[in-house]
């Protein structure tokens, strides 16, 4: 990568390198296993102009979302995310009856599906065929298009300007940040908001979650980076919520600029934490390789230690960020049997470049194994409670991020 994708700037500097690695969504079935598989570096690097951090753009959207696995309806806190923000929409701007929400994408209407139960107008747009088949199925309008300039023009022509667009959890995932970004001004109403949630770079940093960082996040955002993201199609940034979702994110609500105003407080409180953290220089940057390599070397020294031991590790989920980390660590199927998933897409295949088995939930209670390895560990509550039943047989969970730390019962944990 010689220049930032949204200054242009060639002042970059590397922040990680994680090698190569398979796309993270890219599950193999068994009969390609055979097959050779292709590995891009995942490489992050930072602007120390407009300061966004960024991984070259090597695989396309349309690479990844034509079809996708990741279907946003089968995290149970997810869905009850969704319903909570919906409501605290729907107060703060007053959406009514004659409201129109659009959301960009919107997956399987998990959102949105809150949106249509309230009698509100809604669309979603969501590239991917056969996740946007399940939300029309769902009973949520979905638009099948990536989002572009073009696009939203032509959905504001169609259905007219939208009082409100969600972009949750998108921002990162479209390397033309600039064009999206017009593209969401070209879908709000003059007078209309944008909301954007997006993992927040400096819990990233602060919380070692270097396995958020794969193929399909082309780019991490401060606020302050985020600022000029969204000023670069129009939108001003008027407030900003911190989020625990995914480890940490960012709720930016953003105006078009002419009728925006000065923003709030809370966006003031967020910058002057991110210039505290060095977020806008490149000290705030210098020691977190050496962080990732200790969450690599202590998660092999648990890994192998179990496996001399004689004792059986599974793992739990599917996500991504597990291929992120199973890759970094050179995790086989030796030191982690298999994994399982709920996502019944994934059952039968096999994880990327890793080639872990990966099997529905109840072979976990059927196998009772001696440790779970929870691979969404940004789901560590719900997870502790759904998965508290391994505690039966004297099971254990482990958790890899932000350090290795191992639930011994409900109400014991030990830190590695």
């Amino acid at each position: 990568m010689t220049r930032c994708r949204l200054c242009g700037s060639a002042a970059m500097e590397s922040v990680v390198d994680l090698g190569a690695t398979p796309p993270c969504e890219s599950f193999l079935a068994a009969d390609q296993l055979d097959r050779p598989e292709p590995a891009y570096p995942l490489h992050l690097r930072v602007c120390t102009d407009c300061w966004l951090a960024q991984i070259p753009a090597l695989i396309t959207p349309e690479e990844t979302f034509t079809q996708y696995a990741y279907f946003s309806s089968y995290s149970t806190s997810w869905v009850e995310h969704a319903r909570t923000f919906v409501t605290g929409a729907v107060e703060r701007l007053g959406l009514g009856p004659d409201a129109f929400v659009v959301e960009v994408a919107s997956n399987d209407g998990y959102l949105l599906r809150h949106m249509v139960d309230r009698g509100i107008r809604c669309l979603g747009i969501e590239p991917s065929v056969n996740v946007g088949a399940a939300a029309r199925e769902a009973g949520v309008p979905t638009l099948t298009e990536f989002l572009s300039p073009d696009t939203g023009a032509g959905v504001r022509a169609e259905h007219g300007p939208a009082d409100l667009v969600v972009a949750n959890n998108v921002y990162a995932h479209i390397p033309d940040v600039v064009g999206f970004t017009k593209g969401l001004r070209a879908l709000v109403a003059d007078d209309g908001w944008v909301s954007i949630e997006v993992q927040h770079l400096l819990t990233l940093i602060e919380e070692n979650q270097y396995d958020t960082i794969y193929h399909e996040h082309f780019q991490y955002y401060t606020v302050a980076s985020a600022i000029r993201a969204l000023a670069s199609g129009g939108l001003t940034l008027v407030d900003v919520e911190l989020l625990p979702t995914h480890g940490g994110s960012i709720r930016l609500w953003a105006r078009p600029s002419e009728v925006a105003g000065e923003p709030g407080g809370r966006v003031a409180e967020v910058l002057d934490r991110e210039k505290a953290a060095g977020l806008q220089e490149l000290s705030g940057y210098t020691e977190f390789s050496a962080r990732v390599a200790k969450v690599r070397r202590d998660l092999l020294r648990f890994l192998i230690e179990a496996a001399e031991r004689g004792e059986t590790v599974v793992g739990y989920g599917a996500p991504g960020k597990g291929n992120t980390l199973l890759n970094h660590c050179g995790v086989r199927p030796d030191l982690l049997a298999y994994t399982v998933d709920r996502n019944p897409y994934k059952h039968g295949r096999f994880t990327p470049g890793t080639r872990i088995p990966i099997l529905p939930p109840e072979r976990i209670a059927a196998d009772r194994p001696d440790y779970v390895l929870v691979l969404p560990w940004n789901l560590r509550a719900e997870l502790v409670e759904q998965l508290s039943f391994v505690h039966e047989w004297g099971g254990r969970l482990v958790f890899p991020i932000p350090e290795l730390s191992i639930v011994e019962a409900a109400s014991r944990e030990v830190t590695a």
